[in-house]
């Protein structure tokens, strides 16, 4: 395990691949980024623009997906208030288990700033079970819920006839999974190889689910963006402040709300992520053991890179909040998945990245490594 120079993130992401001299991609696009023409790029923007007109009888002019957190938020009035453009917001509706009543505040808070709202809904049983196999093979039950959510959006672009699909954040380039790169900075039509999308069905093929119980986790292929000429764009490639942080003050003065419940239980350091349910917390939990980071590392290198925080004051947040989890949290995502907490542990030991942590007598889980430093 090693740590980029410039930040703290490891090479055990994903897909991430450090240059000779340990920078990150994330790093290495940062610098770029001192460097553009930030006008050049609107009018990139405005220009791609102008090649997917609204077609007939329609009244949209592109999708966006949302959740009516601080992203979304901020995409959707850019585009209408900055470029007069009418997007569609298609939002995945998690099941009423799992679902808060702040998510729904939010949504609701999309729909009272003047935009429409597809949502689209899966299945909650299939959803569940879907959820309980991920977990028993995978130790990760947000396999299947991360390919419904973003197969929702190009399955609505196509049944409703329009082209466009606009995106926030470029995973390659802002976050470092390369197997995501487009053809330009802004080209997300890569995105299906990203380290989720890429598993594909087959092992919910494997655990008896039916192809018609999974249409809505069907992330479209290569032929069908072809036929229907879908092209999903990156739009934070053109935004000079598109960033965690400015994103969510940016939403939050335009009616999002916000977690309260604090870092220690959660691992954010601001409270703006994961507003609409409370079992990715959980998630970023089990990340944590299997590869040595968390919420709190995706924070603090923002940060850093951003000027706002150094790597030393970054390293105290990583080493006290990686590894955020509450109690309770846990304890409901237990009851979701028909589980015990004590088995909910010992399948995070058993699936515990033993080269960077050790599983103590105790049940303990210490890890080995330094942040910073990696091992």
């Amino acid at each position: 395990m090693k740590y980029c120079k410039l930040c703290l993130q490891p090479d055990t992401r994903p897909n991430t691949v450090f240059s000779a001299d340990r920078i990150c991609p994330a790093c290495n696009y940062f610098e770029a980024l001192q460097q553009v023409d930030w006008q050049e790029r609107f009018e990139i923007l405005q220009d791609l623009l102008s090649k997917h007109p609204r077609k007939k009888g329609q009244f949209h002019d592109c999708i966006i997906g949302v959740s009516g957190g601080k992203d979304s938020t901020r995409q959707a009035l850019f585009l209408r208030d900055k470029l007069g453009i009418n997007p569609l917001l298609v939002c995945l509706s998690y099941p009423p288990e799992q679902v808060t009543e702040r998510g729904v505040s939010n949504l609701s808070n999309l729909i009272e700033l003047g935009f429409d709202v597809v949502v689209s809904a899966p299945a909650p049983q299939t959803w569940m079970k879907l959820k309980q196999e991920g977990f028993r093979k995978f130790t990760n039950s947000f396999r299947s819920t991360e390919m419904a959510l973003f197969a929702s959006v190009p399955q609505i672009a196509i049944k409703y006839g329009i082209n466009l699909i606009l995106w926030g954040e470029n995973p390659g380039l802002q976050l470092g999974d390369m197997k995501t790169l487009g053809r330009t900075g802004y080209d997300g039509n890569s995105l299906r190889y990203m380290n989720t999308l890429s598993s594909g069905l087959d092992w919910m093929l494997e655990c008896g689910f039916t192809k018609s119980e999974l249409v809505s986790y069907v992330y479209p292929g290569t032929a069908e963006f072809e036929k229907h000429d879908l092209q999903i764009v990156y739009l934070g490639w053109f935004l000079g402040d598109w960033s965690l942080v400015n994103n969510a003050a940016y939403s939050c003065g335009n009616g999002i709300e916000i977690r309260t419940d604090g870092v220690e239980k959660t691992g954010d350091l601001y409270g703006v992520t994961a507003l609409d349910e409370d079992f990715t917390p959980i998630n970023q939990l089990i990340k944590y053991y299997k590869f040595g980071f968390g919420r709190v590392t995706d924070y603090v290198n923002e940060e850093i890179r951003l000027g706002r925080i150094s790597r030393d004051k970054g390293i105290k947040l990583v080493e006290s909040y990686d590894d955020a989890q509450d109690e309770k949290y846990i304890k409901d995502y237990c009851d979701y998945l028909a589980i015990s907490v004590d088995d909910f542990w010992e399948k995070v030991r058993a699936s515990t990245n033993k080269t960077l942590f050790s599983v103590e007598p105790d049940g303990s889980i210490r890890r080995k490594f330094m942040v910073g430093v990696g091992l």
